[in-house]
């Protein structure tokens, strides 16, 4: 790993910046290397993967390596995955029991400047709409249904659009059965094809 992305690393879990703004004490939680091949742009963790301190270590972690065709030796393995949530600590529940969104200050402090020392990313995985929104811009669609929905349109840049894969999303999925008919066996040959690049 370069000194300047340990470096960076060493800052963003060190970070308190929201401290007080949080039901619980800051807890910065991802994993990258300037090695990876893959980078997975969430959400914010959740409260097993705080509690555990492992992104994505929860029922929402195996549905998406599922949706991957990836095993966990391979998503845990930080010199082909990158995981860079778009608030790297767990927000808090809002009033329905639902995850809060990230905090905002997160991304405008650290995002560019992780992404700009992740060079060798061959594809870029956008989970949900606050990774979607601020990886695409004005190319998002309206929706998120439809911004998953025209995946191919970003297709040709290495970037797959995806649905939250919580267990919430269970009747979204449902109703869009195209994402498993469709998207998936294409995500999972991007996956492959990223992996296997040579650098």
């Amino acid at each position: 790993m370069s000194s300047d992305l340990k470096v960076c690393l060493e800052e963003i879990r060190a970070c308190t910046a929201c401290a007080g703004e949080m039901a619980r004490r800051p807890n910065p939680i991802l994993q990258a290397s300037e090695r990876a091949r893959i980078l997975i742009a969430s959400q914010a963790p959740g409260n097993l993967a705080d509690t555990t301190g492992t992104a994505f270590n929860d029922p929402s972690g195996r549905r998406l390596r599922s949706w991957l065709g990836m095993d966990e030796t391979v998503f845990y393995d930080r010199d082909k995955v990158a995981i860079v949530p778009m608030g790297f600590c767990f927000p808090g529940y809002d009033r329905n029991g639902g995850d809060r969104p990230p905090m905002r200050r997160c991304a405008t402090l650290w995002r560019q400047t992780l992404l700009d020392r992740l060079p060798h990313i061959r594809l870029t995985i956008l989970i949900g709409a606050y990774a979607q929104a601020w990886h695409l811009g004005a190319r998002r669609k309206s929706t998120l249904t439809e911004t998953v929905q025209c995946w191919k349109e970003y297709e040709s840049e290495r970037i797959f659009t995806l649905p939250h894969p919580s267990w919430r999303n269970t009747a979204w999925l449902k109703r869009n059965p195209w994402f498993e008919t469709d998207v998936l066996p294409a995500l999972r040959n991007a996956v492959d094809t990223a992996l296997a690049s040579p650098r």
